[in-house]
């Protein structure tokens, strides 16, 4: 199914009607347009006159020091080298509202978490919550559905991942032997775990359109 992002607002303004915060889950493959998608949506949400945040999953990557620690840093993107718990007391506080809650944003050019980088204010109505295992049907992080309000899965085809996918780390610099391993060691078993594994969301997109 494919949806604009002018659709996609107006079933999240319905399914919202009276709520003071609403919890939006945007989860997906790598590669599959979760950010983009959630930026987009963002920005569709402030020209209707609401006020909305981005809470990235990535910035609950564990440091690469432990996962070096733990045999996982080659494998940095798995469901395992993820700081569950941290996510879901931060989407915990975030649903809860009322006060300011500060996020970490992952920086992928130096492959680390920034902590308390971006604020979100006990004003802002839409949380637009984005990342790869949102909806994975495994613990610990089925613990995280009863905190989604609406949720959204992104799921292009193998092909279209892998070209996203390639493309992504020939922008960041890597030689070939490394995009192979990104490849096929980690992003796209990833994304299957992901596309097989993943409970069903309210609404399922191939990719979106923008209006």
């Amino acid at each position: 199914m494919t949806r604009t992002v002018g659709e996609i607002a107006d079933l999240v303004l319905d399914r919202a009607a009276g709520a003071a915060r609403f919890v939006v889950a945007i989860a997906g493959p790598p590669g599959s347009g979760k950010s983009t998608l959630a930026d987009a949506l963002h920005a569709e949400l402030a020209g209707r006159g609401e006020t909305s945040a981005v809470l990235p999953m990535d910035g609950f990557h564990m440091d690469n020091g432990i996962l070096e620690e733990r045999g996982l840093l080659k494998r940095k993107g798995a469901p395992e080298t993820f700081d569950v718990r941290g996510f879901l007391d931060i989407v915990t506080a975030v649903r809860r509202g009322g006060e300011e809650v500060l996020v970490p944003v992952f920086d992928r050019a130096r492959e680390i978490a920034i902590a308390s980088a971006r604020p979100i204010s006990p004003e802002t109505r839409f949380i637009l919550a984005e990342g790869n295992y949102l909806l994975l049907d495994e613990a610990p992080w089925t613990r995280l559905a009863p905190l989604f309000d609406l949720t959204i899965f992104v799921g292009p085809t193998y092909a279209v991942l892998e070209e996203r996918l390639r493309q992504r780390w020939i922008h960041y610099g890597l030689d070939e032997e490394a995009i192979r391993w990104k490849l096929y060691g980690n992003d796209l078993p990833n994304g299957e775990r992901i596309c097989n594994g993943s409970r069903p969301a309210d609404v399922m997109l191939e990719v979106f359109e923008q209006p």
